[in-house]
């Protein structure tokens, strides 16, 4: 698998991201259309990468749903339209993945004017390898799984704007960091898509913690890590989960996405590729 993944968003300063909640300056927006999904519709993303002063607290509710930056789709995303919480099993099957237990919480909302409205029924999908680096159904130049769904999903947001998923840890390959991939899709009420998509990072620490143990292990030294992946370095520590737990009970990750729909252009659906 080569990394040649490349950041499609714009990673704007926290002093950006107050001006386009309306906090402290006129609106400053960001049209975000990915060069290789340049027809598809893009939310404006916001993401805060500086903080030299703390905001006030009138604002800390806002900047908590500010976005991250958008990354890659990558050439693995398989529209499978599976509708389900617990990724970790393949339905041809019934076998379940091996791995470390992972619930992973993802908070969807609306940054505008100085508020974080809850998305409720936005579609948030997520894919990733296994523990032995294999995403199923795809060809790739070490393995075939096309037809297998394990490792994919979606589900649709609640009224607080939350979606929630089981699955496992991620292992690796070569040539990325350990991530997830998701895509976040919203209907407005005149019938017009949008589409977010980006990647989800791990501390490396605790990624060495889960690698110790089965089945990570098996597979040996990763050879890609945060601070040398490309993807990574475009903004992928305003991606990073804040987890909790430990091995033997699991973890647990939360993160909140915010989209500002406000600029958002109409265009036709893309054609999806990229690398993983």
């Amino acid at each position: 698998m080569e990394n040649d993944d490349k950041l499609v968003g714009l990673i704007l300063s926290r002093r950006d991201a107050l001006k386009i909640l309306g906090i402290g300056g006129a609106a400053f927006l960001a049209s975000c259309i990915a060069p290789e999904v340049a027809s598809t519709v893009m939310p404006t993303l916001i993401a805060a990468t500086d903080s030299p002063t703390a905001p006030p607290a009138a604002t800390q509710a806002a900047l908590s749903c500010v976005a991250r930056p958008e990354l890659t789709l990558g050439p693995y995303f398989v529209d499978e339209q599976l509708n389900r919480s617990d990724v970790r099993s393949e339905p041809s099957n019934n076998s379940v993945k091996e791995g470390v237990l992972l619930t992973l919480a993802i908070g969807v909302y609306n940054v505008s004017q100085n508020s974080c409205d809850p998305i409720e029924s936005a579609q948030v999908d997520i894919w990733h390898c296994d523990a032995a680096g294999i995403y199923s159904g795809v060809t790739d130049r070490t393995f075939n799984t096309v037809g297998q769904k394990f490792l994919r999903g979606y589900q649709l947001t609640d009224a607080t704007g939350k979606a929630q998923f089981l699955t496992i840890y991620p292992g690796w390959y070569s040539g990325r960091t350990v991530h997830i991939h998701f895509m976040i899709r919203i209907t407005d009420t005149d019938g017009n898509a949008y589409e977010f998509v980006s990647q989800f990072f791990f501390d490396e620490s605790l990624t060495d913690q889960v690698y110790s143990a089965q089945p990570y292990a098996a597979k040996g030294q990763r050879n890609t890590f945060n601070a040398s992946d490309g993807i990574f370095n475009n903004g992928g520590d305003q991606l990073l989960l804040d987890i909790t737990g430990d091995n033997a009970n699991g973890y647990a990750a939360t993160i909140n996405i915010g989209l500002d729909l406000t600029d958002a252009e109409v265009g036709a659906p893309s054609s999806l590729g990229g690398t993983p």
